[in-house]
C-alpha cells in the first residue's frame, strides 16, 4: 500500500515495504488439508489500529487543538477595548501578544509537523505537541480575524463549516464508494505542494514589501478565491486521508499508527478551518 501523502509516506507500513508475513516457525501451522500456514494472529487483534482507535486519538489531538486554541484566546484578552471618552481603540499589548502567539504557534506547529512528517515511528507526545502549537496559532488567529470582523460569532460558523464539509466528505467517499487511484493521488499532492510553495513565496514577497495587501493570502477578492482553491485542496485531502486509514485497517497496521491518522486528519481539518475562516471574514469585510 503505497502513499504519496508526506504524513503517511515516511512509514513503511504505509508505502508498500512493509510484510505482516510470519517469519517466526513457532506461528507457523497446518490447516485441515495438510496446507503450510500461518496461526491467525487472534491475541494480537487488539494491537492493531481499527476505526474506532483512529477516531479515539483524534478526539485527544482536535480536543487538545480546541483547548489550546481557547487558552490562547483568553490570555491574549480583549484587542479593542473603550478608551477615556468611551470610543473603542485598540489595546497594542493584546495585538502583539496574538501576532507573537499566531506566528510563534505556526512556526512550532510547522517544525513539529515536519518531524512527525519524516518519523518512521510515530510518537503521541510529538503529536500532542504539534496541537498544542496549532491550537495556540489558532487561537490567536481566530481572534485577530474575529476582531477584524467586529463578530466573535465568525469563530463559530467556520467551526460548524469545517465539521459539515468534514461530514459531507466522508458521507460522499463512503457512499459513493470513490476509489482513490495512484493518478489522483499525485494530483492532488502535486497540487497542494504547489499551493504550498506559492503560499511561502508569497509570504516571502509580503515581508520584503514586493506585494501589498497579502499578496494572494490578502484579504480581499483576489484572497477569496485562493482560499476557495485552498478548501477545495483540503477537501481532497481528506479523501486521500480516509482512504488511507481504510487501507491501514485492513492492512492490520499497529495501533500506534493511529496516532499518525489522527496527526493527518488533524494537520487537514485545521487547514479546512482557517481557509473556511478567511473566506468568512472575506465576505464580511465586503458588506
Amino acid at each position: 500500500m503505497h502513499s504519496s501523502n508526506p504524513v503517511f509516506s515516511r512509514n513503511e507500513s504505509y508505502n508498500g515495504r512493509s510484510s505482516s508475513v510470519q517469519t517466526d516457525p513457532s506461528q507457523w501451522t497446518i490447516d485441515t488439508n495438510a496446507q503450510p500456514g500461518y496461526a491467525p494472529p487472534s491475541a494480537a487483534t487488539s494491537d492493531r489500529m481499527t476505526i474506532d482507535s483512529v477516531v479515539e486519538k483524534t478526539a485527544i489531538t482536535l480536543g487538545t487543538v480546541i483547548a489550546a486554541a481557547a487558552v490562547a484566546w483568553v490570555v491574549i484578552g480583549q484587542i479593542l477595548v473603550e478608551g477615556r471618552f468611551g470610543q473603542a481603540v485598540v489595546d497594542q499589548d493584546a495585538v502583539n501578544t496574538a501576532y507573537m502567539f499566531a506566528i510563534g504557534g505556526a512556526l512550532l506547529g510547522f517544525v513539529l509537523a515536519m518531524v512527525n512528517s519524516f518519523k518512521k515511528i510515530i510518537s503521541p507526545a510529538l503529536v500532542i505537541g504539534y496541537a498544542v502549537a496549532e491550537g495556540v496559532f489558532v487561537g490567536a488567529f481566530s481572534k485577530i480575524v474575529a476582531t477584524y470582523v467586529g463578530d466573535v460569532s465568525i469563530v463559530f460558523q467556520a467551526i460548524v463549516g469545517t465539521f459539515v464539509a468534514f461530514g459531507a466528505t466522508l458521507a460522499a467517499y463512503k457512499f459513493f464508494n470513490i476509489q482513490v487511484t495512484d493518478k489522483f493521488r499525485k494530483v492532488v499532492t502535486i497540487a497542494i505542494f504547489a499551493f504550498a510553495g506559492a503560499t511561502v513565496v508569497n509570504l516571502l514577497l509580503s515581508l520584503t514589501g514586493v506585494v501589498d495587501n497579502g499578496g494572494i493570502r490578502g484579504f480581499n477578492t483576489l484572497g477569496l478565491v485562493v482560499s476557495a482553491f485552498a478548501v477545495v485542496l483540503a477537501v481532497l485531502m481528506l479523501v486521500l486521508d480516509f482512504d488511507y486509514i481504510e487501507k491501514g485497517v485492513q492492512a492490520g497496521l499497529p495501533k500506534r499508527e493511529s496516532w499518525r491518522a489522527a496527526f493527518g486528519l488533524t494537520v487537514t481539518l485545521v487547514w479546512l478551518y482557517i481557509e473556511i475562516l478567511r473566506i468568512l471574514a472575506i465576505l464580511r469585510g465586503s458588506d
